[in-house]
């Protein structure tokens, strides 16, 4: 019996130590849906939220399954796409523009469980978070450059929308050309709409025929850095580094970079930690840097913005700040005494255009 006995426990320790013992059944990975206002492309506002979702799949290797949804058009189209997603068990959904914020919270409430990650937009709740970068922090650093740069004082401008951010964008790259160079004008042209090429290069065509020999913008294709170079003018990139379609028209860059805020997100999701915040990440926190200089710009124009940029991550520098005299609007109204900064709700309520801006909101 006693032999027996002794068996029976030895098979048992063998089987307690076993690694089939304690093996667990495999966490399914985190389905991460993404949805992209625009075709994915090469570069531009989708590329590098396309890199962002990248990102994730790097950094959580097994952990995460992402997919993304392109080409999806604000309004009924978005929700239906994003509630699809929460159907499909995504849970972590990212929706990557501003017209997709009110379809988000729609969505957000008949799916509770699910976590949503809106990004430019402005309302939350305890399952959707908001993120955004300072844009305008690279605008400035993009209108010294162009005011170094341009021989005609002036700039054009293509818009998408005549949102806060957008002004903020189109604000600060004008005091940025301003501070180098007081007498140079901004054009404005305002397409409502966000992506759509052919718009957008004949607006560029249209600034450079009043004058503009250097071109910035607010929209979501390549079209304005292929018209500057067709024309052998000067742009600035928006979003990504454009000197693959523009290598002799671009003289600087202003990237956004969505990977490690992603990765974060993802990884609290994955531990339990996720939250409803707000972030507003700019060059400090390495959402926003603004470089890939092209051949034209001397080297002296190249420190001169570089030392800038650090100036503003160190906070030396705010392009909201007026600092040797007002700022004032294109109505002459002051908007920024001197001595003063905006805070940030006064920057993201922005509804106006600065002094040298040739156009209306």
């Amino acid at each position: 019996m006693y032999k027996n006995l002794a068996a029976a426990l030895a098979a048992a320790c063998c089987f307690l130590s076993s690694p089939f013992a304690h093996a667990q059944p495999a966490q399914p990975p985190l389905k991460v849906g993404i949805v992209y206002v625009a075709p994915l492309g090469d570069a531009g506002w989708v590329h590098q939220h396309e890199l962002g979702r990248q990102a994730i799949e790097a950094a959580l290797p097994g952990k995460v399954k992402t997919t993304y949804v392109e080409n999806v058009a604000e309004g009924p189209d978005a929700e239906r796409v994003i509630r699809d997603l929460a159907r499909q068990g995504h849970q972590l959904i990212i929706t990557p523009s501003f017209g997709y914020m009110a379809p988000t919270m729609r969505v957000a409430r008949e799916f509770p469980q699910v976590r949503f990650e809106s990004v430019t937009g402005l309302q939350r709740a305890d399952n959707v978070a908001t993120a955004n970068a300072r844009y305008y922090e690279g605008r400035y650093l993009a209108g010294v450059a162009a005011g170094r740069m341009s021989q005609s004082h002036v700039a054009g401008y293509v818009a998408g929308f005549p949102i806060p951010e957008v002004l903020q964008g189109i604000n600060a790259f004008t005091l940025g050309m301003r501070s180098v160079d007081p007498a140079a004008q901004v054009k404005v042209v305002w397409l409502n709409q966000w992506f759509d090429p052919g718009l957008e290069r004949d607006a560029a065509m249209r600034l450079m025929d009043q004058g503009a020999d250097v071109l910035a913008f607010h929209t979501g294709s390549t079209a304005v850095m292929k018209a500057a170079q067709d024309r052998g003018r000067m742009a600035v990139a928006y979003h990504s580094d454009m000197r693959q379609v523009a290598p002799d028209a671009q003289i600087v860059a202003v990237t956004h970079r969505w990977g490690d805020y992603y990765v974060q997100r993802a990884r609290a999701v994955l531990d339990g930690s996720w939250k409803s915040i707000d972030t507003w990440g700019g060059v400090k926190d390495g959402m926003i840097r603004v470089g890939d200089f092209g051949p034209r710009v001397p080297r002296a124009v190249q420190d001169e913005v570089l030392a800038r940029q650090q100036d503003i991550a160190a906070g030396r520098l705010q392009p909201f700040r007026a600092v040797a005299a007002d700022v004032r609007d294109n109505q002459g109204r002051v908007v920024i005494p001197r001595g003063q900064a905006l805070d940030d709700g006064q920057i993201l309520r922005m509804n106006w255009l600065a002094e040298g801006v040739q156009g209306r909101v």
